[in-house]
């Protein structure tokens, strides 16, 4: 069956959205699916995002209150309700589901959000996975979906889901778990976020955007969302004539955000108590983080007011059933974030790095330093090769950005490292919450019309590790190889026989198959053998811990193999061991699809 719509879905870290277009148009009218959601106890009302919350109900949460039109009983809510209830309940509060989808150091099926909240006042908490959070937000979307077009199932759709261009193999791998567990479609399709970005700018400006952009200059992407800070470099190059769009390079997974912000006010604020005598105690604590990220965007929104109240329930003696307020200044707050987040740095500055603690509580793995300035001047001289000159322009993407002064800092910043030819900020997409969505959707629509399309391929290498022979010594394992056998820039559709030498495949009994990605060694090839990097140099992925059938080779469990590697239409790496001595194969399989 033909699909009647393309449908892009941002799974945000702190909103989700869902915009559609009929593949009908011959030209995309993009638009935003309402989805109703809880903004109180048994009152729906339809918003444009989603708000990426999971509240846990608990014992003072009347039966039938978390209701939602296509599901009874529940005890739990996704959306605004969830949001309000952080403030609240902050114990029985999910969120960052997507951040903890991309932390490696844990298992994203184990049962951990919220953090820290077995047991609490206000009664035991269940706990659920970063998969089964994501799930039930996607889930959420799909149900949106079908009352809004009930005759049009979204499994018989064209579907783009978005995500981080920094996830690696593993994190991109548990989000399509999660959407096909939410009844997507297996024909999904990924796209990077900051793709997704210019693909919204693209369609703002129509034929428009060909005047602004020419052969050889480069484009910044700046994505900062509420939990993380993607960047990525777009190239403009010259095939027959024609402008296309070429993705150079992207970062690394960077946590720091919009959250961080909400944090560094908090503390602010707190200080702002405790000068009225108040001390909050680590329940308000937590209360007025998520109370301060209202009062960020209320007070850095162009029209902000002048000050701002913020007010937290009482919990000590004297404050029981009340609340205490303080005033918050708009040119204090913005001072604050601006210096903090966007402070003045030279191009060379590199982010600080502080001794960590030897025993730390389970948590996601922040950047130790918030500037993201100095993040974007090291990702800049990580990726020097494809930006001698400096970028050329900068489009701007995520909530963040939707203070102008923030935004303003970042443009003056980058104009002071490249004086000689300034950066032009793009006139991006005026919608920030919703440009990843729309730019998904408008990439569906062009892969049906043939619209423009920005290439790149793999935005990493992949490699195997290779443990070697030789002399066991007590305590110390084996020095470990590492294989590419995804080069940098392959295509989807592709494949490749990766040159070596026999590699030993263990079989009919189990074993862990370990896998590494680097988003800097742009220059190896399927087939270059690594014995030593450095952690800048490669990334540890999820490890694989199976056992492979012996098949044919029943009586051995060590066989003889070279690799083959075939990235599918669907960006999944099909890594396949072909025995040298027989017909005998086994395959490896997970997701690395990092673009169109």
């Amino acid at each position: 069956m033909a699909h009647q719509f393309a449908v892009g879905i941002d799974l945000g870290t702190t909103n989700s959205v869902v915009s559609y277009v009929r593949l009908s148009d011959e030209k995309p009218d993009v638009g935003l699916l309402p989805i109703p959601q809880l903004v109180a106890p048994q009152t729906t009302e339809a918003r444009t995002s989603l708000p990426s919350f999971l509240y846990c109900a608990g014992p003072h949460d009347a039966p039938g209150s978390l209701d939602v039109p296509w599901s009874k009983d529940r005890d739990f809510s996704v959306g605004e309700l969830a949001r309000r209830q952080s403030a609240d309940y902050p114990e029985r509060t999910v969120m960052a589901a997507k951040s903890w989808l991309g932390h490696s150091k844990v298992d994203r099926h184990q049962a951990l959000l919220p953090v820290g909240s077995e047991e609490s006042a206000t009664g035991i908490v269940t706990k659920i996975s970063p998969v089964t959070a994501s799930r039930r937000y996607l889930e959420h979307l799909v149900s949106a979906w079908k009352q809004a077009f009930p005759d049009a199932p979204i499994s018989e759709q064209l579907v783009v889901l978005t995500v981080p261009a920094s996830f690696d193999a593993s994190a991109r791998e548990l989000t399509r778990e999660a959407a096909f567990a939410a009844g997507l479609p297996d024909s999904l399709i990924l796209l990077e976020e900051p793709q997704a970005a210019v693909y919204a700018w693209l369609t703002s400006q129509g034929e428009k955007w060909r005047k602004q952009l020419k052969v050889g200059e480069t484009l910044l992407v700046c994505d900062v969302g509420g939990g993380t800070t993607d960047l990525t470099i777009v190239q403009m190059l010259e095939e027959e004539g024609e402008l296309i769009l070429q993705r150079m390079a992207v970062g690394n997974h960077l946590l720091v955000g919009g959250d961080n912000m909400d944090l560094a006010l908090a503390f602010h604020v707190a200080e702002l108590f405790q000068a009225k005598g108040v001390q909050l105690d680590p329940w308000q604590s937590i209360s007025l983080w998520h109370t301060c990220r209202q009062a960020k965007e209320v007070l850095l929104a162009p029209d902000g007011p002048k000050t701002h109240t913020i007010s937290i329930k009482g919990r000590g003696s004297k404050l029981i059933g009340g609340a205490v307020s303080v005033e918050v200044d708009r040119a204090a707050v913005a001072q604050l974030l601006t210096d903090g987040f966007f402070p003045e740095c030279s191009l060379d500055s590199l982010p600080q790095k502080r001794r960590q603690s030897g025993f730390q509580e389970l948590g996601l793995p922040y950047e130790t330093d918030t500037g993201i300035t100095r993040h974007v001047a090291a990702f800049l001289a990580t990726h020097a090769a494809g930006v001698s000159t400096g970028p050329t322009h900068l489009l701007l993407n995520g909530g963040v950005f939707k203070a102008p002064a923030l935004a303003q800092r970042l443009a003056q910043v980058l104009g002071s490292w490249y004086p000689a030819t300034p950066v032009k900020l793009l006139a991006g997409e005026p919608d920030l919450d919703h440009a990843v969505a729309r730019g998904a959707a408008y990439y569906g629509w062009a892969k049906q019309h043939g619209g423009v399309r920005i290439r790149g391929g793999t935005a990493r290498s992949y490699y195997v590790g290779i443990e070697t022979a030789g002399l066991a010594v007590p305590g110390a394992p084996r020095p470990l190889r590492a294989l590419c056998v995804v080069p940098f820039g392959m295509e989807e559709g592709t494949e490749v026989d990766v040159p070596s030498d026999a590699i030993g495949l263990i079989v009919g009994q189990p074993a862990q198959f370990r896998f590494f990605s680097s988003s800097v060694r742009k220059d190896d090839r399927a087939g270059s053998r690594l014995t030593a990097w450095s952690p800048d140099d490669l990334s540890e992925t999820d490890s694989l811990e199976t056992m492979l059938s012996a098949g044919d080779s029943a009586e051995e469990h060590y066989v003889p193999v070279k690799f083959h590697s075939k990235i599918t239409e669907l960006g999944v790496l099909e890594l396949w061991c072909v025995s040298t001595r027989s017909e005998g194969k086994w395959k490896l399989e997970f997701s690395v699809r990092d673009e169109d």
